[in-house]
């Protein structure tokens, strides 16, 4: 068994919701980056010994938080030293459109995880972009790089649509299981 962290910002609790599913199905411990943008040592100590992390953030205007960019620049400590050298790294976005430029973010949670020398898992699962397809069926946004999801700008953390959290839910387990594979 691998030991798999999930770390994230959550600006109004959306992020949140789908980062407690993805660490469900990776059986995973969560790290919530803070308003200020902070983690405590612990937790850095957690993410170095850490097989697998999972990055998430909403998509604010086109990319990552800045609290979630606050904490990627931190990394830079750990960058230097090569500290997370073929960790196993994924990373999921929320934001409130369909689209929202999530690709965008996801690219740069694939970056920082490449800057560091970690091994990317993808969604690994085909779309449902069928003309019967809802919400609430896996993947209904079309991701691969990595987990998209959405919640309407006027709902509550409930409204995360329910595709996207099954969709959550089965990211987190394909990371654990690679991890677990590779570290074999």
């Amino acid at each position: 068994m691998s030991k798999v962290l999930v770390v994230y910002h959550s600006g109004y609790g959306h992020t949140k919701v789908v980062a407690e599913h993805v660490a469900k199905g990776a059986e995973a411990q969560v790290v919530a980056i803070s308003a200020e943008g902070e983690i405590t040592d612990a937790e850095w100590a957690a993410l170095d010994a850490a097989d697998a992390i999972i990055f998430g953030t909403p998509t604010y205007m086109g990319n990552v938080s800045w609290q979630f960019k606050k904490f990627a620049d931190a990394t830079s400590k750990i960058w230097f030293t090569r500290g997370w050298q073929d960790k196993v790294f994924g990373g999921f976005t929320n934001s409130a459109s369909p689209n929202g430029d999530k690709q965008v973010t996801l690219i740069t949670l694939q970056t920082l995880a490449s800057q560091h020398g970690g091994i990317w898992v993808s969604l690994g699962m085909p779309p449902s972009n069928t003309l019967e397809a809802t919400a609430d069926d896996p993947n209904n946004l079309g991701g691969s790089v990595g987990l998209l999801a959405r919640s309407p700008a006027n709902a509550g953390v409930d409204g995360v649509q329910k595709g996207d959290l099954i969709t959550a839910e089965h990211y987190g387990k394909r990371i654990a299981d690679i991890a677990a594979r590779l570290k074999v």
